[in-house]
């Protein structure tokens, strides 16, 4: 897990897909966290997204950093503590300016049964499950 967290850290934006309707939608994103031994991402609930994985909490990310990319697929799991959101926004003080952890809006969630695939064209492809 904690590799999957530095390489998305570093890469700073990855794309998130989840599914509506039978159709892929895919955005880019740029929350990861670290907390209580769980890979985390925010959204808001107003967004298409929350509506997504609150309908189907399956998604993918993918990014890219160097000549390295990562695969992960994962199930989203909603975690409505006040004490996720609040580690989340002080990781993100930018987010602050349109989220805050009591505005009914801020959702956070955790990944759960994931697989990360690291792969390149120099090198074979590193599974890690977490």
């Amino acid at each position: 897990m904690q590799e999957t967290y530095d390489f998305l850290k570093q890469a700073g934006t990855y794309y998130l897909a989840t599914c509506e309707n039978g159709q892929p939608r895919v955005r880019p994103f740029g929350t990861i966290h670290l907390y209580r031994d769980r890979l985390y991402i925010q959204t808001g609930k107003v967004k298409a997204v929350s509506r997504q994985l609150h309908a189907n909490p399956k998604l993918e990310i993918c990014a890219m950093l160097g000549g390295r990319w990562l695969r992960l697929e994962a199930t989203a799991v909603e975690d409505d503590s006040r004490e996720a959101r609040v580690s989340m926004l002080e990781a993100y003080p930018s987010l602050q300016a349109m989220y805050s952890p009591d505005d009914g809006n801020t959702e956070v969630w955790y990944l759960r049964n994931a697989t990360a695939t690291f792969s390149s064209f120099t090198e074979p492809p590193k599974t890690v499950k977490f």
